[in-house]
């Protein structure tokens, strides 16, 4: 569900400091938004800050967002908290694996760049035969 960030009300927060939001507004103007940000029914922030004032930032008139049901400031806390809390990181081994792979796919090979180049020639080939 979309819904225009000015209507989203923040309130208390538990993080004061957003951090460098450089990185995460790169990642948005790429990809997107990833995650959605979650508030109740109230359209109260519940988590996401960082990626809602990062959107607001890029100049995003709207984010998709999760709507809950939860009413208790208590829950609401809860929520914010786990959400930043149950992150696990990439260990080293799965980062390098990771970067590896996003590498082979950015510089193939030289008999992959070979196969690709004569599948794009013969496609050309074949395609001047059809218009005939």
């Amino acid at each position: 569900m979309q819904v225009r960030i000015d209507d989203i009300r923040i309130g208390k927060r538990v993080r004061k400091d957003l951090g460098d939001l450089g990185p995460l507004m790169e990642s948005m103007k790429k990809f997107g938004l990833l995650s959605p940000i979650i508030v109740n029914r109230d359209n109260r922030l519940i988590a996401g800050r960082r990626r809602l004032e990062s959107a607001r930032r890029l100049g995003w008139k709207t984010v998709t967002v999760m709507v809950v049901n939860r009413e208790s400031d208590l829950e609401r806390l809860e929520m914010e908290m786990e959400e930043n809390i149950q992150r696990k990181e990439f260990s080293p081994e799965e980062l390098a694996e990771g970067y590896t792979a996003m590498d082979k796919y950015r510089s193939p090979g030289f008999f992959l760049r070979i196969r690709l180049w004569l599948k794009d020639f013969f496609r050309r080939i074949f395609r001047r035969f059809r218009r005939r």
